[in-house]
């Protein structure tokens, strides 16, 4: 049985597909496919994103750990 490796770490080369700033969410979209977003981006659509996602990974904590 193959074991799925957990999500990879978003780095600075993964951007925000609604501006091209740096991603800190990854959306997994239940439709298949997933979305980045920068952490304004994210709280800004944060309600529809929780509404299409099968599963998110949320590294905006790394912006407090400066």
């Amino acid at each position: 049985m193959t074991e799925l490796a957990a999500d990879p770490t978003l780095t600075a080369i993964d951007r925000c597909d609604r501006c091209g700033a740096q991603a800190y969410l990854r959306v997994f979209l239940r439709s298949g496919g997933e979305l980045l977003f920068c952490a304004h981006h994210a709280a800004a659509h944060r309600e529809k994103l929780m509404e299409v996602a099968a599963r998110i990974q949320d590294e905006t904590s790394r912006l407090s750990d400066r």
